[in-house]
């Protein structure tokens, strides 16, 4: 079967996320001590115990969902000889994604959404920066408003997330999305739903965020990517080293175009997307966007074992 591994976001987490996945495979374990070690902190602690109030904290979040993620992935190819047919990640998934495919340690990728997790929560001032995901209306309509709103307001609102059909985040200025929010329900949209968030992720307000991991992942060794990744900015997939830093540099700046890297992933050839990390958003997602592909997603050992029985059988019903 022609599969695609796809990692989690920002949103995903919980408390005790991964703890039967650290408990029952060794390969796990050790990744988790491995992010205490890079860290320099108990990160494992964070994960495990919580409290919920700072792993929703954006610098806590970051590296503890990709910690989850590719335990679990590496929880699958300990057990399972796939080669996916390429890799991907809703924006902080990216760098799951990454490390999957072996451009990136994971060493270097959870001190660096660490620090991400950091200079995203400083780029803008607290309470002033906001998102919100719009039902029911499509790309160039919304697009249309932001515009509008921007400039009745003097200030900044985007598209963030091109998720599925009917399904867009805009982020900026807290007073230009709400009025972008207006905006929408005017122009149609069935329902406008404000995020809670820190801050005005993947708009142009993030630049400052965005110089200063550039200089990070200047500082970091990538390899060229022995499975192709889908980048979040334009959905195209990437191998070489120098491709894939440039994507992600350009990613927290730009909308998270998740709706063409599914469509890419089925131009390749994949039959199947397996969501490997906390929750089923993405797997939804995939459905919604392309009916043909069949979903599964692996967070536990049971969810892993199916995922598990339908690669070595080259077939089921997925999800």
């Amino acid at each position: 079967m022609n599969v695609a591994f796809v990692f989690p976001g920002q949103g995903a987490q919980y408390v005790g996320m991964g703890r039967a996945i650290f408990d029952e495979y060794p390969v796990a374990r050790a990744l988790l001590e491995e992010a205490d070690e890079a860290l320099g902190m108990k990160l494992s602690e964070i994960i495990l115990e919580g409290p919920e109030d700072t792993l929703r904290l954006t610098y806590y979040t970051q590296p503890a969902l990709l910690t989850v993620s590719v335990a679990v992935w590496r929880a699958l190819v300990d057990r399972v000889d796939i080669q996916p047919l390429a890799v991907a990640g809703h924006s902080l998934g990216e760098y799951s994604a990454l490390v999957a495919a072996k451009s990136l340690s994971f060493a270097d990728a959870v001190k660096l959404v660490h620090e991400r997790g950091k200079l995203m929560d400083e780029a803008y001032p607290a309470g002033q920066g906001t998102m919100a995901a719009v039902l029911g209306l499509d790309e160039e309509p919304l697009r249309d408003v932001c515009k509008r709103a921007s400039e009745e307001t003097g200030e900044t609102v985007e598209l963030a997330n091109v998720n599925c059909p009917g399904q867009i985040v805009i982020s900026g200025a807290k007073a230009a999305v709400e009025r972008a929010s207006e905006l929408a329900k005017e122009a149609g949209a069935r329902r406008v739903m404000p995020l809670n968030v820190s801050g005005p992720f993947h708009s142009s307000l993030m630049q400052p965020a965005a110089d200063r991991l550039g200089q990070l992942l200047d500082e970091v060794k990538f390899q060229d990517a022995e499975t192709p990744v889908v980048a979040n900015v334009d959905g195209h997939p990437r191998r070489m080293a120098s491709d894939l830093r440039d994507a992600l540099k350009k990613q927290l700046v730009m909308p998270v175009r998740f709706v063409d890297c599914v469509l890419t992933m089925k131009r390749l050839g994949v039959e199947a997307v397996v969501e490997l990390g906390p929750g089923t958003v993405l797997s939804g997602l995939v459905r919604k966007i392309e009916k043909s592909l069949e979903t599964a997603h692996a967070e536990d050992p049971a969810t892993l074992d199916q995922v598990c029985a339908l690669l070595t059988r080259g077939g089921g019903d997925g999800e």
